[in-house]
């Protein structure tokens, strides 16, 4: 028997119209945007530390090399799942200099002591998958000192993050000519004075930064306000989540062969 011509057409149309509005569904968890928090200045006592790494954000952790718990702390962090960087001291054209801790990248140092002061921070930080600067103003736009950072920061096969504090920045052509994994800060979460209802309002930005652009960097900090950026992020995650943006680690924005399990992160 022929079948009826208009009854394959009604449930042809049927089928898709089910289909669709399955994909429909469906699409409304598939993630957006993906988006990096790094908190930096990790590795003394600063306010935020217990928060962050006893939190359920899977912040990458940014810790300040030779401060008094810096290599405990890469230990902790690792242990507990964090991703974890570098976070060198620089010097700056401004700023205070105790700021800068101890063990700094100062401009009148050899290019040997250079050298050597990047492998000591990545020996005092273990653990860690890449490098962003602290503070470093003067230090990004010196090519030959940053070339020594990068070629020790290449042997070791560390990722690079420019925080953004210097627009002559040489570190994104430096690290090309190395062929190292690069990506900037696009903005920062907090300042020195910031409220967590302030940090809140930036870590949506960052949101919809990664919306809209499919990816995002926001940067944050422990030390004097930490305890407000912990709690202006930790308000913002529900805002990720509506708007689909996943929370992720910095190495999950390269190219890199590095593993992490972030979806898993939320479930332990």
């Amino acid at each position: 028997m022929t079948p009826n011509p208009l009854k394959v057409f009604l449930v042809c149309v049927l089928f898709f119209l089910f289909l669709a509005d399955n994909l429909v569904e469906a699409g409304d968890d598939w993630p957006v945007g993906k988006a990096a928090i790094i908190i930096d200045d990790f590795g003394g006592t600063g306010k935020g530390t217990e928060e962050f790494l006893a939190g359920n954000i899977p912040v990458t952790v940014a810790i300040m090399p030779f401060m008094e718990h810096s290599t405990e702390i890469a230990e902790r962090a690792n242990e507990l799942g964090f991703e974890i960087m570098i976070h060198l001291p620089m010097e700056p054209k401004k700023g205070k200099v105790s700021w800068l801790g101890p063990k700094p990248i100062l401009s009148n140092l050899t290019a040997e002591e250079v050298r050597e002061l990047v492998k000591a921070a990545i020996k005092d930080v273990p653990h860690a998958k890449g490098i962003n600067q602290h503070m470093g103003s003067k230090i990004v736009e010196n090519r030959e000192i940053i070339n020594e950072i990068l070629a020790v920061t290449k042997a070791h096969g560390l990722y690079v993050i420019d925080s953004g504090t210097n627009p002559e920045s040489c570190l994104p052509a430096v690290s090309e000519k190395y062929g190292l994994l690069f990506d900037e800060r696009d903005i920062f979460l907090d300042n020195t004075r910031s409220s967590s209802s302030h940090v809140y309002k930036m870590a949506k930005k960052l949101a919809d930064l990664a919306e809209a652009n499919g990816e995002a960097i926001g940067i944050g900090h422990v030390g004097l306000k930490g305890k407000d950026t912990y709690m202006g992020i930790q308000k913002a995650v529900p805002y990720f989540e509506k708007n689909h943006v996943t929370i992720v680690p910095v190495s999950s924005l390269l190219e890199t062969e590095i593993d992490e399990d972030f979806d898993g992160f939320w479930q332990d």
